[in-house]
């Protein structure tokens, strides 16, 4: 296991598209490190790069503290998986096991007895001699795996090697993927768009976009303490609901926000801002409003817009709340029903138990955990408590 360090990593192609603009990232020797973004945000091109399969405009790339920006790719100790398996399609499953090992010049029975213990591992035992065109893509995907883990490399680099295959063989790729990533200790970088995978199998987690990191932590603090509006956004599923407020200052000088409701769609009829919305108060009971917000924070914001997110979680039903809206979408999910409401306030979705009782078009009241409201600048982004 290696540690990989990105310094100031920057990509632009000929076209002039930066693909990536001036990454730094600190990998320690045995992560299991996610980069997480939607299509076109950089994280693929970046694992190209520090697999060598790209060369930077700029930055360099550090694997278990050596440059190795102009290396070639069999010069970095890595193992790279596709999402397309890449199986030479005339060799059998064990010749394909065991082509890096003769690149590498490993001895015949050294080969073998690698190859076997990972067949082993990865249950392709009865399937060695069979051509890639034999198996079925989760099979095929498995050899690709084999082929990766068999040179024990320092470093792995897996591009969304799960992303063609069905629900339930993902699930069971993935557990056995981090299963071997921890026995192994095995220094990996994971490209995904998916992000439940990605809460799934990071020790961190790191949100790209526009060829830029956004934040980066583990699953629970960037889920649970976006710090932008597109990290709201897309960490979550569904993501943050987010409200359109304003600070205001009472006549009593205390700090107040209020929703700033759009009209929107209520009852099928285009809807304005209610008579009188509630303000959620910033002095005085700060710390039971903002939760983890330093009360300071809270003091601090300036007269204004702000946006308020909330997780649907903790959107809740409550026959007795001033906050009114239709139901316009149950989603059952087994474990959850997600339930998308249109009120004053725009549509929240409000993540309930499997049995809460519920009807499309049915007028319910919800109630904010206010504990759980996170708060942004609609203008940058950025999260402010």
């Amino acid at each position: 296991m290696k540690p990989v360090r990105l310094e100031r990593l920057e990509k632009t192609y000929p076209d002039g598209t930066r693909a990536v603009r001036g990454v730094d990232l600190a990998i320690e020797a045995g992560e299991f490190v996610v980069l997480l973004g939607p299509s076109g945000c950089g994280k693929t091109t970046t694992l190209r790069m520090i697999a060598g399969l790209e060369m930077p405009s700029a930055g360099r790339v550090r694997i278990g503290g050596d440059d190795v920006t102009r290396l070639r790719p069999r010069e970095r100790d890595v193992g790279f998986v596709f999402q397309f398996f890449a199986l030479y399609p005339h060799l059998t499953a064990r010749e394909n096991l065991a082509f890096p090992l003769e690149c590498s010049g490993v001895p015949r029975d050294e080969r073998g007895r690698r190859v076997e213990e990972v067949a082993e591992h990865l249950g392709l035992g009865p399937l060695l001699e069979r051509l890639p065109r034999q198996l079925s893509g989760g099979d095929q995907q498995r050899v690709a795996l084999g082929r990766a883990l068999v040179r024990r490399p320092g470093v792995w680099l897996m591009d969304e090697p799960l992303g063609t295959l069905d629900a339930g063989l993902r699930l069971e790729l993935a557990e056995f993927l981090r299963a071997q990533q921890l026995e192994n200790r095995i220094t990996t970088v994971y490209v995904t768009h998916d992000q439940e995978e990605a809460m799934r199998l990071a020790d961190r987690v790191v949100v790209m976009s526009e060829g830029a990191i956004l934040q980066e932590g583990g699953a629970a603090r960037v889920y649970d303490e976006p710090e932008s509006l597109f990290v709201a956004r897309f960490v979550g599923s569904p993501g943050m609901n987010l409200v359109a407020g304003e600070v205001r200052v009472g006549g009593d000088g205390a700090r107040r926000i209020h929703p700033y409701p759009p009209p929107t769609l209520f009852g099928g009829r285009a809807h304005g801002p209610p008579p009188a919305p509630p303000g959620f108060t910033l002095s005085g009971g700060s710390s039971s409003v903002l939760g983890s917000a330093a009360a300071a924070a809270a003091e601090g914001l300036q007269p204004g817009r702000v946006t308020l997110g909330i997780r649907p979680e903790f959107v809740a039903l409550d026959p007795t709340s001033p906050l009114r809206g239709r139901i316009q979408v149950d989603e059952y999910l087994g474990s959850a029903r997600c339930l998308h409401v249109d009120t004053p306030l725009g549509r929240l979705i409000a993540r309930v138990g499997p049995d809460e009782p519920s009807t499309r078009g049915a007028e319910v009241g919800l109630r904010l955990d206010h504990a759980h409201l996170r708060l942004f600048d609609p203008e940058s982004g950025r999260r402010l408590a």
